[in-house]
Formats: C-alpha cells, structure tokens, sequence
C-alpha cells in the first residue's frame, strides 16, 4: 500500500509542474483587463526580416505554381 501512496505523491507532483504554466498564463490573463502581458503592439505592426523574407518565399512559391 505504501509505493501506491509514493506513486500518488509523485505523480501529484509532476501534475502540478506539468500544469503550473497554464496557471500562471491564467493568472496573469486575469490581471489587466484582459491583457496577458500588459500593453504590447498587436502582431504584424512591426518590421521583421524574416516575416518579409517569408513573405517573399510564399510569394515566389505561389507565382511558380501558378504557372504550371
């Protein structure tokens, strides 16, 4: 009966670090208004290099599809 109780602890435990992020994300969700991480830009607003590198190989990719 004991290693039940052991493995019951255990894995108490590795439930508890599996799901402590989630619970930290909810936590902070709920602090602002809404607002995870306080004011940030919203995705997109800023120049990236690879975002336009990525866009530029989409691009390419379509029109060489287009093609055939």
């Amino acid at each position: 009966m004991g290693g039940v109780v052991e493995l019951f602890v255990i894995m108490l435990i590795v439930a508890g670090a599996a799901f402590a992020p989630l619970g930290y994300f909810i936590y902070k969700f709920t602090q602002k208004n809404a607002e995870p991480f306080g004011d940030i830009e919203p995705h997109g607003d800023s120049p990236s290099v690879v975002n336009d590198f990525a866009e530029k190989a989409i691009g390419f990719i379509k029109a060489k599809l287009s093609k055939k």
